[in-house]
């Protein structure tokens, strides 16, 4: 095996553990066929904390209706539920539930499980090599 082979492997298997761990939180969330599309929704409404229908269609580019049968969607699956504003009770915001919560971060949460594994895996040494690699890369 050369040496772009091997790169080419090692970049595969980082890539493979942290989509293996990412699609094992999702599972264990109930929904392991979630799309990337529905999951960038979910990131949008978890980085906004709270977000209007209006709001969400503008950032997302979508029609009002499109949004509201996703929202429909998202609290069938138990990952986000609706609140009217107390100031304004035509307003409504669109929030995350826990699980949506979870399910928006898996990614996230996958990434830093692969580094618990890397610490746990190599050296103090080897982790500064590692760092210093990854960080020559451009």
């Amino acid at each position: 095996m050369d040496t772009e082979e091997r790169l080419l492997a090692a970049v595969e298997q980082l890539i493979r553990i942290r989509n293996e761990t990412s699609s094992s939180i999702l599972s264990e969330c109930g929904i392991p066929d979630i799309t990337v599309k529905q999951l960038g929704y979910l990131k949008t409404i978890d980085e906004m904390g709270e977000v209007t229908f209006t709001r969400l269609a503008e950032i997302t580019s979508n029609s009002k209706p499109t949004i509201t049968e996703l929202i429909n969607r998202f609290e069938s699956m138990e990952c986000v539920y609706r609140e009217r504003s107390p100031d304004d009770r035509r307003v409504i915001y669109i929030r995350l539930t826990e699980k949506g919560r979870r399910i928006a971060r898996a990614e996230d949460d996958a990434l830093s499980l692969l580094v618990e594994r890397m610490r746990n895996s190599l050296d103090h040494d080897e982790v500064d090599l590692l760092v210093r690699i990854i960080w020559k890369v451009r």
